[in-house]
């Protein structure tokens, strides 16, 4: 596995790192925690060593999953994990968002004993909370870190003016935000704030939740625990449009003897030498497949070639509901 460093944090990680969500959260039913551990130790011997989760994702199932599956591997791995909604220690969820630094410290404590570690590699802020001034976001994490709780500071969907003044009090390592050749979004201010500022970037959704893979089409059923049932880019008549761009990843996997989710992750590699995006799964195979991607070389002209015929597709659909939309890019 090919390693990459976020930014100027000397960060290093594997080129792919994993998303842990989908093990626990959001796609439907959890996966069996066996199957889960071992698609995590998987992982681990496929050369990934950037994991990523949250006290959400559960809340709280995921980062205990993780805990117990890296435990024999941690010096070997880069934990991430979040903060930021406002969730009580029994697991009840209290409201919307919350940054308070009492608050930011009290989830640091758990996460560090759920995930079974003395220091959490990279610590975001899962949403920027428009009631606590970014400053004293970071000024937290900063104590946190000089308190040797912490390593990195990083931020989830926030907006550029906000990356620039977390930046000032305290280096922010990594943003992570949706991104992948149907969401653009970060390409006109995040990522070149990104690369001014020396921030690595970490494309969550790199697959479009699983649309890119080729394997959803408009008569897929979703479970009732499946967030995409109710996202509007996956109603049934913008799967149909948004087929169009499957369709494109096709040709070109076709021609360069790999998959369209392997062209998908390729192309987000492509695009700058210090972004790692972290696809999830639930099955070795798609797993190995994923990783494989890391060996998929487009030239410059096939990226022409693909960004000027995605150019032409347009994408159907929001890709959250607006409820979630609006706690992005604060």
């Amino acid at each position: 596995m090919q390693t990459r460093t976020l930014g100027k944090s000397n960060l290093e990680v594997s080129a792919l790192g994993f998303g842990c969500m989908g093990l626990s959260y959001g796609y439907g039913p959890a996966a069996e925690k066996r199957q889960a551990v071992a698609v995590i130790e998987a992982a681990v011997d496929c050369g990934v060593t950037f994991f990523d989760t949250a006290e959400v994702y559960g809340p709280f199932t995921n980062e205990e999953l993780l805990g117990e599956a890296l435990a024999p591997h941690r010096k070997r791995v880069v934990i991430a994990t979040k903060f930021g909604f406002d969730i009580a220690p029994d697991g009840q969820r209290r409201g919307g968002l919350n940054s308070r630094p009492d608050h930011i410290r009290e989830v640091a404590e758990a996460s560090l004993k759920r995930l079974k570690t003395d220091v959490i590699d990279l610590l975001y802020q899962h949403r920027v909370d428009p009631e606590v001034p970014i400053e004293d976001v970071a000024g937290a994490v900063k104590d946190l870190i000089q308190a040797g709780k912490v390593k990195h500071f990083g931020l989830s969907e926030a907006a550029a003016k906000t990356i620039r003044r977390a930046h000032v009090v305290q280096p922010v390592a990594a943003v992570q935000s949706e991104y992948s050749i149907w969401t653009r979004d970060p390409e006109p201010e995040v990522l070149p704030t990104c690369e001014e500022l020396g921030i690595g970037f970490v494309p969550w959704s790199p697959l479009g939740q699983g649309f890119l893979t080729g394997k959803i089409d408009a008569s897929t059923k979703f479970d009732s625990t499946d967030f995409r049932a109710v996202f509007p880019r996956f109603s049934e008549e913008a799967r149909n449009a948004n087929l169009a761009l499957v369709e494109l990843l096709k040709q070109i996997a076709q021609r360069k003897n790999a998959t369209p989710a392997q062209i998908a992750l390729a192309w987000l590699l492509a695009q700058k030498p210090w972004l790692v995006p972290i696809p999830g799964t639930t099955k070795i195979h798609r797993l190995k497949e994923n990783v494989d991607s890391v060996s998929v070389e487009l030239t410059t002209e096939d990226l022409e070639e693909i960004n000027a015929a995605a150019s032409r597709i347009p994408i159907q659909g929001e890709r959250l509901p607006e409820s979630i939309l609006r706690m992005s890019y604060r």
